[in-house]
């Protein structure tokens, strides 16, 4: 029996835990025949090549060939020794009982036959015949006749038998004659219904009755395997039809046990009544059952009826086991020597190579007994197969084998059951490829599966299993095909799902707590960011692996492997993360959300930095959190404001004293600012155009604090407003006028100095860093507002400061005013008195006796003022009051330019004025005066120039005291 004959059979070496060390197996019947042939086999080709001098043999020759006799389990089959006997005892029978190793079930080919088919019918109400009238009529006038009939037989059989019994039988013919005429009436009754019932019949055999029959149906064959191959391969399937009862049958060829034989019945119409699924395993388990019922199944999965057919299992090579002592094919004397060798050799997933004497042995016998090379690849194949695990030296191994059978095939060398036994270790191939590139992250050498145990983060090192393990599946499929492509990215985007889900585990627990009514405490919500910050990392470190497998070049140059995992990874993190903020939603910028929103910052920003191609429904960090942030802006807006309560106001102004003698309120207000300032930092950072919308929410909070300090400082503010000149004459002006005339002279208050030099801080140093730091982040930043006009980010900040300015020199001008309306209350202050009194004066003197007491208030005031304001107010204020002074003299003049008689005493004044504001100012300032402090200001200059008769020089210092 040559090698390629199609009736071998496949044997298997399945990996058991008696693989982990080499027993001794007994067998008997036909498995000890062909067990006995292979190992003759064996040594007669032992015999042979040691007589060429061969140094394998010898080791299989000694002691009388005990290696092959344990190796094949001989040792109880063949005759012993004495000796022997004597040592082990006799042979037990549960030894004897023991077979030879299993061989898998197989199935050649089926010979198919539909007979019959059945469909479940609803049964009519009514029937629907059009001889049945008729017919039923004739039933029920002929049932009434033979009743009658019945009852006079009846009647007169009785009164026969009463007469025979009283009589004793005396008139017996007279009996006899009355019975013979009641026979026959019975008799003809029973051929008139006879007669009735055959017409009855003919008539409804021949009326065509509305019943489907077999020729109906037609029923549509097919294997599973064909379909999912055709499929696969992109080509319709095809099928074969049969009529029931036809005598047509079909020959199937099932590529395994779990194939399946699909039956569709069809009315004549095409319609579908259903569909029978028939196991190649059933027929083989129960191969005597020939003709079998099959059930019919609708879309429902509702019985609706049922098919016969008749199914032949024709398989040659049970014919070849069945026999006890025939021959032995060579390709099954070679599984069985393969099975020896492997269970010697301790053959399993950490010791798949064959070596030594026992790698001789197999490649000789195949030589010598003409066994194909393709054969002995294949069988050995199949035998890995059966304990193979994802693993560098597997897949190695694998390799090699497969060259050489690919090649085989490709020049369509492999005899059938060949191409068989590739078929099959190619589902097991493609499941194996399947397990190592979905865990390809994950493969682990020292492993028993070959997988790691424990799950880990990505190490950012290729798996040594990965590179074998695509040459294999370049090998099993052509790569440029478009199929093979989306087959290994089908592969590694489950390997990406598999990881996403691993490192998303640790997340699930925020999600479903959530949904359950439970609300998180704020040390379980930091904890949950703090993890979903770990998760954006662990993301970013697989796609970074994915970059450094890729630059190995491992996977052919069409996997782009970091954008076909990224993908992925992009789109789970994204609905991972939306819902996370969900059921968790962030109340405020706080440090674990910006940790988890700069991560997801980061992810994306590395992403686009690797090249990663951006999809639709990845990750956008700020797409992600923009409502979050707008509302989180609104709240800031809101808790600020809500501070600027007057009643908060005044409890805030009950702490104790700044050290700039300055407002506590505005103090805590700005450094509340400054907090959500710092709190948005790394959001205004990555996404400046938000600035605009923060600097709107802080300049809103500054100009209700402006106004909350109006309000609670609202009693010294008043005499100042009140005080104020209004461009047009009216009712105020009038009472200002009234003022002046009263004798109560207007103190500072402290208040006021509180007020102003806060107003002082805000606008020197507590607005400017506000603006400073906002500035830094977006200079130019637009954004379109109401109609076509648009908002340049820093419009809102220079209002508030021109506000902040305005106010600031307004209530510096209400201040001077008062003070120069103290100096108006008396005759003996009022300078303008002073100098018209001094018209016939000569002497200097004499005016600064006059201006004594003038003096003396404005030293007063001016000692005043510097306990209560800041030292730049101060000096602003006392140069207003100086340049207010200068301008009573300035109007002075102006009055009188043709009466020049009053020139000299003005000049006097002003000297005096000079030297009592000058001195003052540096007596109480001392080093803190700038130069420019003590330059007259412009009311004294012009003045001087009237008295002068020149045009003023030097720079115009008018609103220098504003400053």
């Amino acid at each position: 029996m040559s090698s390629c004959e199609e009736g071998e059979v496949q044997t298997s070496c399945r990996q058991t835990n008696s693989f982990l060390s080499p027993p001794t197996f007994y067998v008997s019947g036909h498995g000890a025949w062909q067990a006995f042939l292979a190992y003759e086999a064996c040594i007669r080709l032992c015999l042979r090549a040691w007589a060429t001098g061969c140094m394998e043999a010898p080791e299989f020759l000694n002691d009388e060939c005990a290696v092959l006799r344990n190796a094949f389990g001989l040792q109880k089959v063949l005759l012993q020794p004495e000796e022997e006997l004597l040592m082990t005892g006799p042979i037990s029978s549960s030894m004897e009982e023991t077979t030879a190793p299993r061989h898998k079930k197989t199935v050649e080919k089926i010979k198919v036959e539909v007979h019959r088919v059945k469909i479940k019918r609803v049964v009519p109400s009514k029937c629907n015949f059009p001889c049945a009238g008729p017919i039923l009529e004739h039933f029920k006038s002929l049932r009434k006749h033979f009743s009658n009939m019945r009852s006079s037989l009846s009647a007169g059989w009785a009164a026969m038998k009463t007469v025979h019994v009283v009589s004793n039988a005396p008139h017996h013919s007279t009996y006899s004659q009355r019975g013979a005429a009641y026979m026959q009436a019975g008799a003809q009754y029973v051929r008139q219904l006879s007669g009735i019932i055959k017409a009855g019949v003919n008539t409804l055999c021949n009326s065509k009755p509305s019943e489907t029959t077999q020729e109906t149906f037609s029923c549509l064959l097919q294997l599973k395997s064909l379909i999912e191959e055709e499929a696969s391969l992109m080509q319709p399937g095809s099928s074969v039809w049969m009529q029931p009862g036809s005598g047509d049958n079909h020959m199937f060829f099932p590529e395994s046990q779990g194939d399946v034989l699909i039956v569709e019945v069809q009315d004549c119409k095409g319609n579908a009544y259903g569909r029978s699924w028939i196991k190649i395993s059933s027929i083989t388990d129960d191969p005597n059952d020939k003709i079998r019922w099959w059930p019919i199944y609708n879309e429902k999965h509702e019985c609706v009826g049922k098919v016969q057919l008749s199914i032949t299992n024709i398989n040659t090579s049970g014919e070849m086991r069945s026999t006890k002592c025939g021959p032995v094919g060579e390709t099954l004397a070679y599984d069985l020597v393969l099975e020896a060798a492997m269970r010697m050799q301790c053959f399993q997933s950490r010791n798949l190579r064959l070596h030594g004497p026992w790698k001789w042995l197999l490649a000789e016998f195949a030589s010598y007994y003409g066994v194909s090379d393709s054969y002995t690849k294949l069988r050995y194949l199949s035998c890995i197969m059966d304990v193979a695990t994802p693993t560098k030296d597997c897949f190695d191994l694998l390799y090699e084998l497969l060259v050489p059978i690919i090649k085989a095939r490709d020049e369509n060398t492999l005899n059938r059951q060949e191409k068989r036994m590739l078929v099959d270790s190619e589902d097991q191939l493609e499941h194996l490829l399947a397990m190592a590139f979905e865990n390809y992250k994950s493969l682990e050498e020292s492993s028993p599966s070959g997988l790691a145990d424990m799950f880990g983060p990505a190490t950012g090192i290729a798996a040594p299993a990965l590179a074998p393990a695509v040459q294999v599946y370049t090998l099993l499929h052509d790569i440029l095909s478009p199929d093979a492509q989306a087959t290994l990215r089908n592969y590694i985007q489950m390997a990406a799902r598999k990881r996403c889900k691993r490192h998303m585990a640790e997340t699930d627990e925020f999600l479903t707590s959530n949904n359950d009514g439970f609300l998180m405490d704020s040390l379980t919500t930091s904890t949950a960011y703090l993890k979903m910050k770990a998760l954006c990392m662990h993301i970013r470190d697989e796609v970074h692996t994915d970059i450094a497998i890729h630059n190995k070049h491992i996977l052919p140059s069409c996997i782009d492997l970091p954008n076909i995992t990224a993908g992925v990874y992009n789109l789970e993190l994204c609905n991972r993360l939306r819902a996370f903020l969900v059921a968790c939603p962030p109340s405020s910028p706080s440090t674990p959300v910006i940790e988890l929103l700069i991560a997801t910052a980061d992810f994306q920003r590395d992403l686009a930095s690797w090249n990663i191609c951006p999809i639709k429904g990845g990750v956008d960090s700020k797409e992600l959190f923009h409502l979050y942030i707008v509302l989180w802006i609104q709240d800031k807006r809101l808790y600020l404001l809500d501070f600027c309560k007057l009643e908060k106001v005044r409890l805030i102004e009950t702490q104790t004293m700044t050290q700039h003698s300055t407002s506590p309120f505005v103090e805590e207000m700005y450094e509340r600012i400054k907090d959500t300032l710092n709190e948005y930092e790394a959001i205004i950072n990555r996404w400046p155009e938000y600035s605009i919308d923060l600097e709107n929410a802080i300049t809103t909070v500054e100009r209700a604090v402006m106004r909350a300090l109006e309000k609670q400082y609202s009693e010294v503010l008043t005499p100042l407003k009140a005080g104020i000149i209004p461009k047009k004459f009216g009712l105020q002006y009038m009472q200002k006028l009234a003022r002046r005339n009263s004798v109560c002279l207007y103190s500072v208050p402290s208040h006021l100095g509180l007020f102003l030099n806060t107003i002082k801080r805000i606008l020197d140093a507590l607005h400017p860093k506000v603006e400073i730091q906002l500035r830094s982040w977006a200079s130019c930043v637009l954004t379109p507002v109401a109609g076509d006009k648009k908002l340049v980010f820093g419009e809102q900040l220079n209002g508030i400061t021109v506000m902040l300015r305005t106010k600031y020199k307004t209530f510096l001008q209400a201040i001077v005013e008062r003070l120069a309306d103290n100096t108006h209350v008396q005759r003996t202050t009022k300078l303008k008195r002073i100098l018209q009194d001094t018209k016939e004066a000569g002497g200097e003197n004499e005016i600064r006796e006059r201006m004594q007491l003038l003096n003396s208030q404005l030293i007063e005031t001016i000692c005043q003022l510097h306990y209560m304001f800041d030292s730049r107010i101060f000096v602003a204020i006392c140069r207003g009051f100086w340049d207010r002074m200068g301008q009573d003299v300035l109007y002075f003049l102006e009055n009188r330019k043709e009466n020049r008689s009053w020139y000299k005493g003005s000049c006097f004044a002003l000297g005096i004025l000079d030297d009592t504001f000058a001195s003052q100012m540096q007596r109480l300032q001392g080093n803190a005066l700038q130069e420019k402090d003590l330059d007259p200001p412009r009311s004294i200059m012009e003045a001087r120039s009237m008295l002068c008769r020149e045009t003023p020089h030097g720079a115009d210092s008018s609103n220098y005291y504003y400053l």
